[in-house]
C-alpha cells in the first residue's frame, strides 16, 4: 500500500499546492494507462485506471473496456503488461480489470460520504500515455444523476469542475487528503467546468460483486414501462397524491410481472408504499430490493386501485 505524502521535501509550497503535490505523489504510481483492443471492431480505446491490490487488480470505467478483446496496462514506471476483464457494470459504468503482475503500487478506496460542496479535489489520469496527468478543482455538486447504458440512472454522481480530458475516464478523483473518493467518468462535451464521477462509496459495493460473480446482479420484473400523467379526477377518487405514475407497455412473457397477472396498459403507480412516478424510481428500488423477496406494486387497472405482489428475478 502506498504510503502519503506528509511534507514536501525541499520546496517551500502554500497549502494548496502542497496538497496537490503530495496527492500526485501518493498516488501517482498506482494510477495506469489502459488500452483496449475490440476485435470485431478494429478500434483500440483507452483510459485510466487505479490498482486498488498489489497483485493487479485495476477499477476503471466499463466504457473504457466493454467488450474489448484484448487490453493491456501501462504503469508509471515504463511497464507494460497484459490484463484481462473481471467484471464489467454498464450500469454503475465501473469494471475490474486484472493486470498480469504482483508486488504492484496500489491505492485503496476512501470515503465518498465525507465530501462537501466546495472541497478541493484532483484527478489523476494516465490518458494516452502521458503519465500522471493532473487537474485540480472543487465539488461543485453532490448527488447528481447520470444516464448510464442501458438507460440506468447512475446515482449520487459527483459533480466537479476539474478539467477531464480524453483518456482521463477510469482514473481517480482524490481528495485533498490523497484518499480515492471517485473514479472520473465522463464530460459534458459542449460544457466548459462540467465534468463527473462515480462516488467511491457506489465502487465499495459493485467491486466484490464484479469480483466474485463477473457482474452485479439486479433485481428483475420483466416488464417495460413509460412515464405518463395521472388523470387528476381518478387520482383523487384513488386517494393519490402524485400527478404522474408509470404506464406499464410490454410484459415478458414468464417473467415475474407476467407470473403475478400483470398486464399492457396497468399503471403502476406504488411499490412497497412509496410513490412511483417516474421509471428511475422504480430502476432505484429494484437496485437494492434482494432477488426472490416477493414485494407489493400498487397498480391502477381502469379506474380500480389493486395490490398485486411479484416475486422478482435476476435481471438477464
Amino acid at each position: 500500500m502506498i504510503e502519503p505524502l506528509l511534507a514536501a521535501e525541499g520546496v517551500e509550497l502554500d497549502a494548496y499546492s502542497h496538497a496537490v503535490v503530495s496527492a500526485v505523489e501518493t498516488l501517482g504510481p498506482a494510477v495506469v494507462s489502459l488500452t483496449a483492443g475490440d476485435r470485431r471492431r478494429g478500434r483500440v480505446g483507452a483510459g485510466s485506471g487505479i490498482l486498488l491490490a498489489p497483485d493487479g487488480y485495476v477499477l476503471t470505467n466499463s466504457h473504457v473496456v466493454h467488450g474489448a478483446g484484448r487490453l493491456e496496462v501501462a504503469l508509471t514506471d515504463g511497464r507494460t503488461l497484459g490484463a484481462t476483464l473481471v467484471g464489467d457494470d454498464p450500469a454503475t459504468d465501473l469494471a475490474v480489470v486484472r493486470a498480469d503482475g504482483t508486488g504492484l503500487p496500489y491505492a485503496p478506496l476512501g470515503d465518498s460520504a465525507t465530501l462537501r460542496v466546495g472541497q478541493l479535489v484532483i484527478a489523476i489520469g494516465n490518458p494516452l500515455g502521458f503519465q500522471s496527468t493532473v487537474s485540480a478543482g472543487v465539488v461543485s455538486a453532490l448527488g447528481r444523476t447520470l444516464r448510464g447504458a442501458g438507460g440506468r440512472l447512475i446515482e449520487n454522481v459527483i459533480q466537479t469542475d476539474v478539467a477531464l480530458n480524453p483518456g482521463n475516464s477510469g482514473g481517480p478523483l482524490v481528495d485533498s487528503r490523497a484518499q480515492v473518493v471517485g473514479i472520473n467518468t465522463a464530460i459534458i462535451a459542449m460544457a466548459q467546468g462540467i465534468s463527473f464521477a462515480i462516488p467511491a462509496n457506489t465502487a465499495r459495493w459493485v467491486v466484490p460483486q464484479l469480483l466474485a460473480h463477473g457482474r452485479v446482479s439486479r433485481a428483475w420484473l420483466g416488464l417495460t414501462a413509460q412515464p405518463r400523467p395521472l388523470d387528476r379526477r381518478l387520482a383523487r377518487a384513488l386517494g393519490l397524491v402524485q400527478e404522474r405514475a408509470v404506464e406499464i407497455v410490454a410484459v415478458e412473457p414468464g417473467g415475474p410481472a407476467a407470473q403475478a397477472g400483470l398486464t399492457d396498459g396497468d399503471i403502476l403507480v406504488v411499490v412497497e408504499g412509496l410513490a412511483v412516478t417516474r421509471i428511475d424510481d422504480l430502476h432505484h428500488f429494484l437496485a437494492e430490493w434482494p432477488i426472490a423477496r416477493p414485494l407489493t406494486l400498487g397498480i391502477v387497472r381502469g379506474s380500480a386501485r389493486r395490490d398485486v405482489v411479484v416475486t422478482p428475478g435476476e435481471a438477464p
